[in-house]
C-alpha cells in the first residue's frame, strides 16, 4: 500500500497549524508566555497574541505539509525497497 504525498501533508499541516493555534490561544489565557517565546526563533513573526497566533499557524502548515509529505515519501520508498512477503 502507498501513501497519498500530497493528503499526508495536508492531513499534518492542518494538524500542527491547528495545534499551534489552540496552544498559543491556551497559553494566552492561562499564562505562561515565556515558554512559548523559543519559537520566534523558528517562526519569524510569530508571538504569542491572536495575530501572531495566526501567523503560528501558517507556518505550522507549512511544517507540517513538508514533514507529511517527506515521511510519505520515505515510507513509499521502504515498501518499494522492502516489500511484504505474506500475512505474518
Amino acid at each position: 500500500m502507498k501513501l497519498n504525498k500530497a493528503a499526508l501533508g495536508i492531513a499534518l499541516g492542518i494538524c500542527w497549524g491547528a495545534s499551534l493555534v489552540l496552544a498559543t490561544l491556551w497559553v494566552r489565557v492561562v499564562g505562561g508566555e515565556e515558554a512559548f517565546e523559543v519559537l520566534t526563533r523558528f517562526y519569524p513573526g510569530y508571538s504569542v497574541t491572536i495575530p501572531g497566533a495566526l501567523i503560528g499557524m501558517i507556518y505550522g502548515f507549512i511544517d507540517g505539509f513538508i514533514y507529511g509529505f517527506f515521511l510519505a515519501w520515505l515510507y513509499n520508498s521502504m515498501v518499494a525497497r522492502f516489500p511484504s512477503e505474506g500475512n505474518g
